[in-house]
C-alpha cells in the first residue's frame, strides 16, 4: 500500500532560513508505558512489558545503523520504584551509537500500569517537547507506539508540524470485542481497561498521523477499518523484523543451553518434542484454552510435552491480580486434567535464554504455538520461524501474514480448543512436512523480517514525509513585551478575568506591580475581546489568545501571528465542517460575529443533541479532522485539528522560549480545560463550571474558594508566583487541587479529552529563558500535498 501525506507545507515570509543538507534524519520515538531498558529485559513480567518493547529497541537500534538517520530517541516513562531496577530511573542510556533512551517525568515515581496513566498524558508531552528543546532541533518524525503514545504523539506533532507516524501494536476496538466475546460484561470491560479513553486516543492518533505503519494487511483491512477515521491511503505495511543473529536455527554444534535444566525438572520423558509457547500470562494470551487443548487430546502427552514460559516470578501469590489468576488456572488445569509430569512452567529466564529455548524445541523436532484472543504483531512467530521451528498460530491478526509469508505451519480458532488439539497433533506426526516447515521458517525470516528490510522499507516511506531541516529566526513583534518577560499570566475573559470590579482591581494592582507578563485566552473574536477589555478598563494584553484560540495576536497594535495561521490550516475545510453538522439535531450555527476562518461555532441544545463523539464521528467519517470543543452546556466550538488554547499557549512557550513552568494560567470553563492540564500552573476560578471538577486530584491545577479575579489573585499567591527563582526552579505548593496530588485520579481521569469533547489536544515545550527566543530556534514542517 502507498502512503500520502496530505500536511499543509507551512512557510513563513518572515522567516530567515538556512539549508542543512549535511544532516541526517532526527526521529523520536515514543513508547510511553512498559519497562524499558537496554539489557536484560523483563519481558512477560507483566501486561505491557511484551514485544512491543522488543521491537521499539531494536528498532531505535537498527534506525540508528543507518546511514541516513543522525540520531534515534527513545522517548519513555521515568520510574523511580524500589520494586523494579533501578536502571528505569535513569534520564538517559545509550542503547547504540546515535540511539538513546530518553526518561521522563510522568505520572510520579511509582510504576503503575498504563491504563492509569491517562491523566498524566498531557504532562508527558509537556517533558517531550521540553526535551526537543534541550536537543535545539525539531524531530523530522515523530513515530508513536500504541495508543498512549498516540495520543502524546499527536499533541507534540500537531504541535511542531512535524509529521507523526503511528503504529498501534493492539487495538482497542478489536480488544473490546474479543473480550466480550469470553463473556465479560461491558461495564466490566471499560472499568478495568478504560477503554472508551483508548479508543478515543487511537481515534485522534488517525486524526493527525501521516502515516500509520501495520505489521499486516488483515491489520488495515480489518481492524483499522473498524475506526471512524479509516484512511488506508495513509496506511502502510512494514513487517517487523527480528534480530537474525540472536534468532538462528539449531546447527551441528548444538550444546546443552543453560535453560533446558530449569524445562527438564518438570517432565517425566524429557527427550519427547516440545510444544512451546511463550508469552506474558495475560488473559488475552489464551494460554488457559492451550493447556485445555492438550489435555482433551489424548494423542498429545504421548507424542510430546507442553513448555510454558510465561514471564518471571518469584511466587505467584506476588503478581499483580492478571497474572496470577491465569498462571491459578494452568495450575488448575494440569491438576483437574492430572498433567503432571507432561506439562513445565519454569520460573525464571534470562532475556538470553529465549533464543535459546526456541533452538531447544526445533533441536526436538517441536512446535511452536500462539494462541492468543487477537495478535496484531507476531513477533514470538517470527523468532520462531528464524529458529527453524514450525507455528500453530490464532488465525486473528499478524499470524495470517506470517505463516503467509514463511509457509512454516497453520492457523487455528484460538476459541476452538479442540481444533488447536487436531492441529498441534497434525503438526507433530507428519515429520516429513515438519522438516519442510522448518526450512521454509528460516528462509521466509531472511526473505521478509531481516531489520535492516524492515529499515529500509521504513526510511523510504518516511522521506516522502520530510524535507530538510531549516533553520529559523523568531520574526521580530512590535508592541509586545514577550521576548523580555520571564513569566506570564494567561487567563480567560469572562467569568474569570472579568465578573468583580473590587477582584479585577486588585489583579490590576499586582500586575502593575510586578514585571510578568499578562494575556488572555477567550472564545470572543479578536474585536469583541478589545470591546471588553476596554469597557472593564484592562490594559492592553501582550498576547491575544481568541476565537479558542484559533488566533494569535500581540500587544496594544493587534499584530497577528501569520506562522500559526498558517500552522493550523492542517486538514482543515471549513465548509465542509458546515456542510456536514447541518443536519445534527440540537446544533444552531452561532451568527456572523462566532463565526471565523478558523472556527465555526453553535448553539448547542444538550437535550436533543447527540453525544459529542458522535458529533466527531460523524466528521472522521467524511475524512475530517476537527477539535471539538463543547462547554458551559450550551456551546460548540469546532476548530481545526491543531488548534485550541492549550495549543496557542504552548505555540507562544516554544516561540519565546518561556519555560512551561513559568506559565500561569486560569479558567472557569471546559474550553478552558486544554490550557488547564499538562506542566503549567492553573488555577481553576472558584465559579468554575461543572465540566471542570474532574480536573480536582490533578498535578498543578489549584481550585481557588475565590470567584472571578479573586481566584486569579488567590492562585498567584497560592503559587508564590510573582516571587523571583533561579534556574528556572518553580514552588511545587501547587502541585494538585489545594494540595491534593495526582495520586489516586487513576483511570477515571479524563485521559484522552475524557469529557468526551471529541478530538480535543493540548502540548507545551519548556526551554531556557526568554534572552533564548532572540537566538535561533530550530524549526522543521513536514512535506505537504493533497
Amino acid at each position: 500500500m502507498e502512503s500520502r501525506d496530505d500536511d499543509q507545507r507551512d512557510q513563513n515570509d518572515h522567516d530567515e532560513v538556512e539549508s542543512h543538507d549535511g544532516e541526517g534524519l532526527y526521529i523520536q520515538l515514543i513508547s510511553v508505558h512498559g519497562l524499558i531498558r537496554g539489557r536484560d529485559l523483563e519481558l512477560g513480567r507483566d501486561a505491557d512489558t511484551g514485544g512491543q518493547v522488543t521491537y521499539v529497541l531494536e528498532l531505535a537500534r537498527a534506525l540508528a545503523a543507518h546511514p541516513s538517520v543522525d540520531r534515534v530517541d527513545l522517548l519513555t516513562r521515568r520510574i523511580d520504584d524500589p520494586r523494579v531496577g533501578e536502571d528505569y530511573s535513569r534520564e538517559t542510556e545509550e542503547l547504540a551509537p546515535g540511539a538513546s533512551i530518553v526518561r521522563l517525568e510522568c505520572g510520579g515515581r511509582r510504576y503503575i500500569r498504563k491504563e492509569l496513566l491517562w491523566p498524566h498524558l498531557d504532562s508527558f508531552a509537556d517533558q517531550v517537547l521540553r526535551h526537543t528543546r534541550s536537543v535545539g532541533r525539531i524531530p523530522d518524525v515523530i513515530h508513536s507506539h500504541y495508543a498512549d503514545a498516540g495520543y502524546v504523539g499527536a499533541l507534540i506533532s500537531g504541535f511542531l508540524g512535524a509529521p507523526q507516524v503511528h503504529t498501534g501494536h493492539s487495538l482497542g476496538r478489536v480488544k473490546r470485542q474479543r473480550l466480550l466475546d469470553k463473556g465479560l460484561k461491558p461495564e466490566t470491560v471499560e472499568s478495568k481497561y478504560n477503554i472508551s479513553t483508548r479508543i478515543e486516543a487511537e481515534e485522534q492518533a488517525l486524526d493527525n498521523a501521516s502515516l500509520v505503519v501495520a505489521s499486516t494487511h488483515q491489520e488495515v483491512r480489518e481492524q483499522y477499518a473498524l475506526y471512524d477515521n479509516y484512511q488506508p491511503k495513509r496506511m502502510v505495511v512494514i513487517p517487523p523484523g527480528v534480530d537474525l543473529d540472536r534468532f538462528r536455527p539449531p546447527d551441528r554444534r548444538w550444546r546443552r543451553p543453560r535453560i533446558q535444566a530449569e524445562v527438564e525438572r518438570f517432565l517425566r520423558e524429557p527427550k519427547k518434542p516440545i510444544i512451546l509457547a511463550i508469552s506474558r500470562a495475560d488473559p488475552r494470551k489464551n494460554v488457559g484454552a492451550l493447556v485445555r487443548a492438550y489435555a482433551i487430546t489424548p494423542e498429545l502427552r504421548d507424542m510430546a510435552n507442553l513448555v510454558l514460559v510465561l514471564g518471571n516470578r518469584d511466587s505467584i501469590r506476588s503478581l499483580d491480580k492478571e497474572p496470577r489468576e491465569v498462571l491459578t488456572e494452568v495450575l488448575h488445569l494440569i491438576d483437574d486434567h492430572d498433567l503432571h509430569g507432561h506439562v513445565a512452567y519454569p520460573k525464571h529466564h534470562e532475556a538470553d535464554d529465549i533464543p535459546r529455548i526456541y533452538r531447544l524445541a526445533a533441536h526436538r523436532r517441536g512446535v511452536f504455538v500462539n494462541p492468543a484472543l487477537t495478535e496484531p504483531f507476531g513477533l514470538t512467530l517470527i523468532e520462531a520461524a528464524a529458529s527453524g521451528l514450525p507455528v500453530v498460530a490464532t488465525n486473528d491478526g499478524g499470524p495470517q501474514d506470517i505463516i503467509e509469508n514463511c509457509k512454516h505451519g497453520m492457523l487455528v480458532d484460538p476459541l476452538d480448543a479442540e481444533a488447536m488439539g487436531k492441529a498441534l497433533r497434525d503438526a507433530l506426526s507428519d515429520r516429513r512436512r515438519w522438516r519442510g516447515w522448518s526450512r521454509n521458517a528460516v528462509r521466509g525470516a531472511h526473505r521478509h523480517y531481516s531489520w535492516s528490510g524492515h529499515v529500509g522499507s521504513y526510511l523510504r516511506v518516511i522521506r516522502n514525509l520530510t524535507r530538510k531541516t531549516a533553520r529559523r529566526k523568531v520574526p521580530a513583534v512590535t508592541g509586545t513585551r514577550l521576548p523580555l518577560v520571564e513569566r506570564l499570566l494567561i487567563t480567560d475573559i469572562d467569568n474569570t478575568l472579568i465578573g468583580s470590579e473590587e477582584g479585577l482591581e486588585a489583579l490590576k494592582r499586582l500586575l502593575e506591580e510586578s514585571r510578568i507578563g499578562f494575556g488572555i485566552a477567550t472564545g470572543r473574536n479578536i474585536d469583541s475581546a478589545r470591546r471588553v477589555l476596554k469597557k472593564w478598563k484592562v490594559p492592553d494584553p501582550d498576547v491575544w489568545l481568541t476565537s479558542v484560540g484559533s488566533e494569535i495576536n500581540y500587544g496594544s497594535k493587534v499584530v497577528p501571528d501569520a506562522g500559526w495561521d498558517r500552522h493550523i490550516e492542517y486538514r482543515w475545510d471549513r465548509d465542509r465542517v458546515v456542510a456536514i453538522l447541518a443536519d445534527i439535531r440540537g446544533l444552531r450555527l452561532q451568527g456572523a460575529e462566532g463565526q471565523r476562518k478558523h472556527k465555526v461555532s453553535y448553539y448547542a441544545d444538550p437535550k436533543k443533541m447527540p453525544p459529542i463523539r458522535d458529533i466527531a464521528r460523524a466528521l472522521r467519517k467524511d475524512g475530517l479532522a476537527a477539535n471539538l470543543i463543547y462547554s458551559h452546556g450550551a456551546y460548540l466550538d469546532v476548530l481545526p485539528i491543531r488548534a485550541s488554547k492549550g495549543r496557542a499557549l504552548r505555540f507562544l512557550a516554544v516561540k519565546w522560549g518561556l519555560p512551561v513552568e513559568s506559565i500561569l494560567v486560569a479558567g472557569d470553563s471546559g474550553n478552558d480545560e486544554e490550557m488547564l492540564t499538562g506542566d503549567t500552573r492553573a488555577i481553576v476560578v472558584g465559579n468554575h463550571s461543572d465540566e471542570l471538577g474532574k480536573l480536582r486530584g490533578r498535578p498543578n491545577v489549584y481550585f481557588a474558594t475565590g470567584e472571578y479575579a479573586h481566584g486569579i489573585v488567590e492562585g498567584i499567591e497560592h503559587y508564590r508566583f510573582l516571587e523571583a527563582r533561579s534556574n528556572g526552579e518553580w514552588e511545587e505548593n501547587g502541585n494538585g487541587a489545594n494540595g491534593n496530588g495526582a495520586n489516586g485520579s487513576g483511570a477515571n481521569g479524563s485521559g484522552a479529552n475524557g469529557n468526551g469533547n471529541g478530538a480535543g489536544e493540548r502540548v507545551t515545550v519548556e526551554n531556557g529563558s526568554a534572552g533564548e527566543a532572540l537566538v535561533d530556534t530550530t524549526a522543521r514542517e513536514a512535506e505537504t500535498g493533497k
